[in-house]
């Protein structure tokens, strides 16, 4: 399959809004308004594409709606990261039958990660016979195209091209939020970890132009965005494709450049390409959030070289104690998979050392789920069910330990807190983060949904803190004293 990246051309994409006038000119002439759902499984990166889907509906003439018994048009937006989520997709899918039974003018289509691998891709065809149409991660950019054939044509069709390496510019985009914003500076990845189907449903690594990726900041800061996480599958290869020396730390030095009150965030990195230069950056730039998500995957030299990861516990380790001695306040998060085919017990106890050695704030961390094409999946020494789960749990046990010990100390602070809304789980209360990307609730007769406050952590819990907002004076006053 060819892996080449495809630059877009500005003559394409003018023939995409082509398409969306023509679209738009259509729904508006029904006189009805028509209602688009578009239903998002997966990453940030997911999330991102669903928001420029989303901006291209609704340029269509369609109106968002989470209804969908109200909409129109469905569009899932799937991941393939983990057969659960693409199980998942599946399960949801399967429950629109029976809108598209009532109303059968309902256009339904699927998108994203999973439909670029053959197995999945027949599974729809032969499947689900109420899906119109389907698209892979290349052909985001045409949605306006298919969403025109879809409506114009009779008859199924299915677009998931050889080529896999897009980059497009000058796409509409609705975004979720009105104060918190992603923004993709790259796609793709050129790692192929053995466990993993990203490279084969994403394609090779492709960096935006620094000035597209500014001009995109620059405007999100315009419109008073306080957060601004930038993504790629590794953010720390940025630039390398683009031909001049320029990288993901000049990149984070030219953004934090720009005039205003705003947080930076950023994911995914990949440690062997985590530098000393990035390290630096940060800790010279207070826009930038003082968390760092740095995947280890396994504690083990033997799993990770079996994972193809191309780094060490030893150079891992290395590059944390920098971290901590040039950012002190740095809260660090990872990525763990327990159960990895061949691991041994010594293997496992490996991972146990260095979660306790850094004291991650947090982790995200999974039993291996063989993915299909993979070279992992194809390995001996799979490990069984029960003991990939009393590891996984011996994970957790120790990992919440140490979270709950890393909150504890933050009873009697005052932290920088971007408040996010209502809680999901608790209408009495709001919901923030703090810089370090912990979860912050407190209760308010002021709604500062948006607005980042300073707040009094007064209650620890192993997975949130508990709060209350202070004045801006006495925070600083407290902050002085400390």
């Amino acid at each position: 399959m060819n892996r080449e990246t495809k630059i877009i051309t500005s003559e394409e994409i003018a023939r995409q809004h082509s398409y969306i006038s023509r679209v738009r000119e259509a729904v508006t002439g029904e006189g009805e308004k028509r209602y688009a759902l578009v239903r998002t499984f997966g990453c940030q990166q997911n999330e991102a594409d669903s928001e420029r889907l989303s901006g291209m509906a609704e340029a269509m003439g369609y109106e968002i709606t989470d209804s969908e018994e109200l909409a129109d048009l469905i569009l899932v937006n799937t991941c393939a990261i983990r057969e659960h989520a693409e199980l998942k997709a599946l399960s949801i899918t399967g429950q629109f039958k029976h809108l598209k039974a009532k109303k059968p003018s309902l256009i339904i289509g699927i998108c994203g990660c999973m439909v670029s691998q053959e197995h999945r891709l027949n599974d729809i065809k032969n499947k689900y016979p109420y899906v119109d149409f389907l698209f892979g991660t290349g052909e985001i950019y045409r949605f306006p195209e298919l969403l025109c054939r879809a409506r114009e044509e009779k008859g199924r069709f299915f677009i998931v091209e050889e080529t896999l390496g897009t980059l497009a510019e000058g796409l509409p985009v609705k975004r979720s939020s009105d104060f918190k914003a992603w923004l993709s500076i790259m796609y793709g990845c050129n790692n192929f970890c053995t466990y993993c189907v990203v490279p084969y449903v994403r394609g090779r690594e492709r960096s935006r132009k620094r000035e597209d990726v500014l001009a995109e900041a620059r405007e999100l800061v315009s419109k008073g965005y306080n957060e601004i996480t930038l993504l790629g599958q590794n953010v720390n290869s940025y630039g390398k494709d683009l031909g001049y020396d320029y990288d993901f730390s000049d990149l984070l030095s030219d953004i934090c450049a720009i005039e205003g009150e705003f947080i930076v965030r950023f994911m995914t990195s990949h440690p062997k390409d985590a530098s000393k230069k990035l390290v630096d950056t940060i800790a010279a730039n207070p826009k930038i959030a003082r968390q760092f998500h740095l995947p280890l995957q396994s504690g083990s030299n033997a799993v990770l070289k079996a994972m193809n990861r191309r780094y060490t516990r030893e150079s891992y380790l290395e590059l944390i104690d920098y971290m901590k001695a040039k950012i002190p306040d740095i809260a660090l998060t990872t990525d763990i998979i327990v159960g990895f085919p061949g691991e041994t017990e010594e293997d496992f106890a490996d991972t146990l050392d260095i979660l306790s050695r850094v004291r991650y704030d947090n982790i995200y961390s999974f039993i291996y789920s063989p993915r299909k094409g993979t070279p992992a999946s194809e390995m001996d020494c799979q490990i069984p069910s029960e003991i990939q789960s009393e590891r996984f749990s011996r994970l957790l046990q120790l990992q919440h330990k140490i979270s709950n010990e890393i909150n504890q100390t933050l009873v009697g602070t005052t932290r920088r807190v971007l408040v996010e809304g209502i809680s999901k789980n608790d209408p009495d209360m709001y919901t923030g983060r703090c810089e370090s990307g912990r979860l912050v609730h407190f209760k308010s007769d002021i709604d500062y949904t948006g607005k980042i406050v300073d707040m009094l952590i007064e209650r620890a819990e192993t997975f949130n803190v508990f709060g209350r907002v202070v004045p801006a004076d006495i925070a600083r006053v407290e902050s002085d004293e400390t």
